[in-house]
Formats: structure tokens, C-alpha cells, sequence
């Protein structure tokens, strides 16, 4: 990457790594909060070369890890988003793309939460 000086790295984080209790996922939140401290050091380390390191920090979606656990928080995350719903793959395309293109050449070291207003709750 160094000596091709241009990449975008685009790391996923979650928005359990922005606040503690985060559904009693302790580790979880943990591991995520470290990953989004790596980028921040990358972000920091490797601009000079004009590579950019983001997170994408995703809320509350029915698939992956949370298939099993949706309906036993559906209600409370509902009551509180914003956007009065879950997040589905294709609420992360905009965000990926975005930081994958040259519209983000000056956007780096940043967590975008993809919550649906959730973390401003």
C-alpha cells in the first residue's frame, strides 16, 4: 500500500464499540472499541503515504450475529431509533462506497455509525 501511495481502508466496527453496556456484549464491545482505536493509529501513521483508514460502525441489523438476538431486543431498539426500524445490507452500501471513492480523500480516522440515529439517543 506504502509504496503505491493510495489505498482506502474501510474497517467494520459497531456502534458497541462507541458505548459501554452495549447489550451486556462486554468483550464484544471491547474487541470493536480496540479495532476502532487501530484505525485512528493507521489513519494517523499512513496519511502520509495518502492512505485513508475509516470505520463503519453498524447499529442494530437482522442478520449476522444478531439473527439469534433480534426479537429479544426488537422492541427496545425500536422504541428508541430514530428512524423507527433495524438496519438492513443495504443501508451500508451508500457509506461503503463512499469511503471506498475519492469523494472521502479528505476524510480519515473517522467512525461513521450506521444506526439509524440510535447512538444520538
Amino acid at each position: 500500500m506504502i509504496p503505491n501511495r493510495y489505498r482506502r481502508i474501510i474497517k467494520i466496527a459497531s456502534v458497541a464499540s462507541l458505548r459501554g453496556g452495549y447489550f451486556r456484549y462486554i468483550v464484544y464491545s471491547t474487541s470493536k472499541a480496540g479495532a476502532i482505536n487501530w484505525t485512528r493509529a493507521l489513519a494517523s501513521e499512513w496519511g502520509q503515504h495518502n492512505i485513508t483508514v475509516n470505520a463503519i460502525a453498524p447499529g442494530t441489523f437482522d442478520a449476522g450475529m444478531m439473527t439469534d438476538k433480534v426479537d429479544q431486543v426488537r422492541d427496545m431498539v425500536l422504541a428508541r431509533a430514530p428512524l423507527g426500524r433495524l438496519g438492513d445490507d443495504d443501508d451500508l452500501k451508500g457509506v461503503a462506497v463512499l469511503l471506498a471513492s475519492d469523494a472521502s480523500r479528505y476524510i480519515t480516522g473517522k467512525v461513521i455509525a450506521v444506526d439509524g440515529g440510535n447512538s444520538v439517543t
